[in-house]
């Protein structure tokens, strides 16, 4: 029988399902416009957080559900010194002192922001953390891994979900946690200036990101995506590129598919110039292929260079087209990218990067509707 579990991994093995599977990743602020529900609850609370991805693909008839953020602490309400309702959401002030605003249609912001990293990779040697204990989620937003509950949220989820949809993890490249450390603006001068303290640092992250990794494969999903937002060519070239991030992001994924589980990139913005190496880590996939005007990759060139080194999935433009283009304009573009994607098979297909917010709910919907029809 073909389940939406055994067409996503078809695909995911280059294989043609019977159907072209669709999953795409959505934006937290499309999320919560979508379900109504506190953003407070919502960004922290593990059951919450399972039943609202179970009911947005079954919303938009997904394939499948990645689950972006894990390790919830279950007693996370006692960590609340002061809570207000504001316009946008709610401001909630913590016991430690940090200020965040839970918006309604966005990630949540900080009130005060703290001053921005400024190390040198030398420096930073000594500041390197035994385990990991958050996710760099963006823009110096963190959210926090309670270590015994680091993957309690994959087993709510696959209760919800049942056998027959496919389930993915999210983990986050050793590049992100080294910007984290230093700051964009150290970190990307210390690739010049400290070559060598800088790989240290992503050694010793990519040994822990690899042990969490593992520790994924063994809570029952199928597949893992590696989250790496600054490795296209706007933050860094395909030289510092192969240096500083492809042996390390390889690593993880050798080691992720030892197991059996297959592993995907996703890499924003222009990446056509590193499509090849991309795949040069060994990772299964590749997500985003952002189109112009976002990106430069178009679909059809990147079947042709890659289709035949691992899967695709993506990539319909989020902004241009699923929030500014009509049904007519959608259905046309989803119709192009199935027949370009599923030629020769390993396609899936999905937004190039997030959904937008705001986005509306039956727009997206129209993608099942073109899978149905020319997938």
């Amino acid at each position: 029988m073909s389940t939406p579990r055994v067409r996503m991994c078809e695909a995911m093995n280059l294989g043609t399902p019977a159907r072209v599977p669709l999953m795409c990743q959505l934006s937290i602020g499309h999320m919560l416009r979508q379900l109504d529900v506190s953003p407070l609850e919502f960004w922290h609370d593990a059951d919450l957080f399972a039943e609202g991805l179970c009911r947005l693909r079954e919303l938009y008839h997904f394939d499948g559900v990645l689950v972006s953020l894990h390790g919830h602490d279950p007693d996370w309400r006692s960590g609340i010194r002061s809570r207000k309702e504001t316009p946008s959401g709610e401001e909630v002030t913590w016991e430690d002192g940090t200020i965040l605003r839970y918006l309604r249609d966005d990630l949540p912001q900080p009130v005060l922001d703290g001053p921005a990293p400024d190390l040198s990779a030398a420096a930073a040697l000594d500041l390197l953390p035994p385990t990991l204990t958050f996710i760099p989620v963006s823009q110096g937003l963190k959210f926090h891994i309670h270590p015994e509950h680091k993957l309690d949220i994959f087993h709510k989820v696959r209760d919800r979900l049942g056998d027959a949809f496919s389930l993915h993890g999210e983990i986050t490249s050793p590049f992100d946690y080294f910007l984290d450390l230093l700051g964009h603006q150290s970190g990307l001068l210390s690739l010049l200036l400290e070559p060598e303290p800088s790989r240290e640092i992503l050694r010793w992250y990519t040994g822990l990101i690899k042990e969490l990794a593992l520790e994924m494969c063994s809570a029952g999903i199928d597949a893992i995506k590696v989250s790496s937002p600054f490795a296209g060519s706007g933050f860094i070239s395909p030289e510092m590129y192969r240096e500083f991030v492809l042996p390390f992001e390889g690593d993880i994924a050798r080691a992720v598919r030892s197991r059996g589980v297959p592993i995907y990139t996703h890499t924003c913005g222009a990446i056509s110039d590193r499509l090849e190496m991309l795949f040069a880590a060994g990772v299964s996939g590749i997500e985003c292929l952002d189109p112009p005007p976002l990106g430069n990759v178009e679909l059809a060139d990147a079947k042709r260079r890659i289709g035949a080194l691992g899967f695709i999935k993506g990539n319909i433009d989020s902004v241009n087209t699923l929030l500014r283009g009509s049904t007519a304009q959608i259905l046309q573009d989803a119709r192009q990218r199935i027949e370009a994607g599923k030629q020769g098979g390993g396609f899936i297909l999905s937004t190039a990067c997030s959904v937008a917010p705001y986005v509306e709910r039956e727009k997206l919907q129209l993608l099942r509707e073109a899978v149905d029809c020319w997938g």
